[in-house]
């Protein structure tokens, strides 16, 4: 597989990666069709697992990948990371304070955004379907990076991030799918709106990897932005969510679990 996607154009790899972490979302939200029961505690589990690995990711695969490409940089090599790591995170906030959505488990008057009429399961799909955004980013700009020839930024790096996105993209498809089950939609409704929410994921994956390709400069400043907006998404969304039922204990085990998983992922395959 590794040959196979070392010879196709970059923003297809990216296509490809995405669809994968599509995919594994569309597995997740596929739960509800024989059970709408998830024990509660296994579910912060997998929210706090699925932070860790997005913590993990901004930094092996993306920040520390940003701030080597950077060396030689007139105002210092932290710059470019740290100015593109900002950007992210206040372009995740303005998408947040403008996007209309509801996090699970919250009463209908509880939504973020601008004000609407629209139905609660539109609103709780969107909450998912904002941090996939980065998640796509990231995966597109880790293959575009990894085609810039750049010796920080490898194929199997780029793939190694991919996989662990998509084992964090499991849980988030059933963490929607079982609670839209549980309001009253069909199985199908429910599983549809589930992996509906990550197909933004392909969709970002091409654009970063074609905003890299057509302007390698920015490779750092965007390699930083996506860990920027993850890093938002994890500590305004992922990490709150996980503890908010009382199971600490059991969300912050996971987290580490996942930075660990994430963290040799990426230094054994990239």
């Amino acid at each position: 597989m590794f040959q196979y996607l070392s010879v196709l154009n970059p923003v297809l790899q990216a296509l490809l990666a995405g669809t994968f972490t599509w995919f594994i979302t569309a597995l997740g939200a596929s739960v509800v069709f024989f059970t709408v029961k998830v024990n509660q505690k296994f579910l912060d589990f997998m929210l706090g697992l699925a932070g860790g690995v997005m913590i993990a990711a901004s930094f092996w695969s993306l920040l520390a990948p940003a701030i080597e490409i950077s060396e030689g940089h007139p105002l210092g090599s932290w710059f470019p990371a740290a100015a593109g790591f900002l950007a992210g995170a206040v372009f995740l906030r303005l998408i947040d304070k403008i996007l209309p959505h509801l996090h699970i488990g919250f009463p209908l008057e509880d939504a973020e955004g601008v004000k609407t009429s629209w139905r609660r399961s539109i609103l709780l799909v969107l909450a998912i379907t904002m941090h996939n955004i980065p998640e796509g980013l990231a995966i597109g700009v880790a293959f575009g990076s990894a085609a810039a020839g750049l010796p920080s930024a490898t194929l199997a790096g780029a793939i190694a991030l991919a996989m662990g996105i998509g084992l964090q993209n499991f849980p988030e498809g059933f963490a929607v799918s079982v609670p839209l089950r549980r309001e009253g939609l069909t199985r199908f409704k429910s599983f549809w709106y589930g992996q509906i929410s990550a197909i933004v994921e392909p969709v970002s994956a091409v654009i970063g990897a074609a905003a890299v390709m057509a302007a390698k400069p920015l490779l750092p400043y965007a390699l930083a932005f996506a860990a920027g907006a993850m890093i938002f998404v994890v500590v305004e969304e992922v990490i709150p969510e996980s503890q908010r039922n009382g199971n600490t204990d059991l969300a912050t085990g996971g987290a580490i679990l996942g930075f660990l998983v994430m963290m040799v992922l990426d230094v054994a395959f990239g």
